[in-house]
């Protein structure tokens, strides 16, 4: 299943029937608690959706899970900030126990385009990388 949103358009594609509505749902759970936990600094939500292993990668920067959720605890909170709520889905795709789903995140003075990749493992969704530039920085970060 596919849903790719832009700010003129929305487009579905259903594609595989087997693929099973419920798993594309469970993606934008995890999707919804990504932009929530952003927007509320809330470590402990966004650490309950990504997998313990994973890395999250810019132009030039890599960093641990655990060393974003630290520079996510100590930066401002957008919702406290007065900052609004505009996070976009801009495209899913779910195929079998795998998605990629690509965000716009605006942040403060950044725009963020967001490529999360997700695997189904055990039963459970999680991101398991995290690749993401700004619009905004030079070259895009």
């Amino acid at each position: 299943m596919t849903i790719n949103q832009g700010p003129d358009s929305y487009h579905k594609n259903l594609g595989q029937q087997n693929l099973g509505e419920q798993e594309f749902f469970l993606v934008m759970k995890i999707v919804n608690e990504y932009f929530n936990g952003l927007y509320h600094g809330d470590v402990e939500r966004l650490q309950a959706i990504f997998h313990r292993d994973a890395f999250l990668k810019a132009p030039g920067l890599r960093r641990s899970l655990d060393e974003w959720l630290s520079a996510v605890a100590q930066r401002p909170v957008p919702s406290e900030q007065g900052q609004p709520f505009e996070f976009k889905l801009l495209s899913i795709e779910v195929i079998n126990d795998q998605a990629m789903v690509k965000l716009d995140c605006p942040l403060f003075d950044h725009t963020y385009i967001d490529f999360i990749g997700l695997l189904k493992e055990n039963g459970q969704w999680l991101i398991v990388n995290k690749m993401y530039t700004d619009l905004n920085g030079p070259e895009g970060m």
